[in-house]
């Protein structure tokens, strides 16, 4: 298992939006998620910042990254939350939310 955090930027005009969209994530999205071997994904918001957790128990991140990305309801999805949303200018090549480097854990 590979826990995983990101942060992003959020339009101060559009948090209403992007909330109200969260709090009725389609099922469909949902499915490709846990399908995508996604586990404890949550995303927080401090101010005009979004920041996600999530612990991936698969065996090919990129395969299953594409996968997600290639569902027809997931890209729906993001059409809808992705103008919502501020890439951060320190963000690698390719990324969306910027990934974050893990300093510690516990259990």
């Amino acid at each position: 298992m590979r826990r995983f955090g990101q942060v992003i930027g959020i339009k101060p005009d559009k948090i209403e939006e992007y909330e109200r969209l969260h709090a009725a994530t389609w099922p469909e999205v949902l499915k490709t998620i846990h399908a995508c071997n996604i586990r404890n994904y949550t995303i927080f918001r401090h101010e005009h910042l979004l920041f996600a957790y999530f612990e991936y128990i698969g065996d090919d991140f990129e395969a299953d990254m594409k996968k997600m990305a290639e569902d027809p309801k997931t890209r729906e999805w993001w059409s809808y939350t992705d103008p919502c949303q501020e890439p951060l200018p320190s963000r690698q090549p390719g990324e969306w939310w910027t990934t974050m480097r893990e300093v510690f854990h516990t259990d």
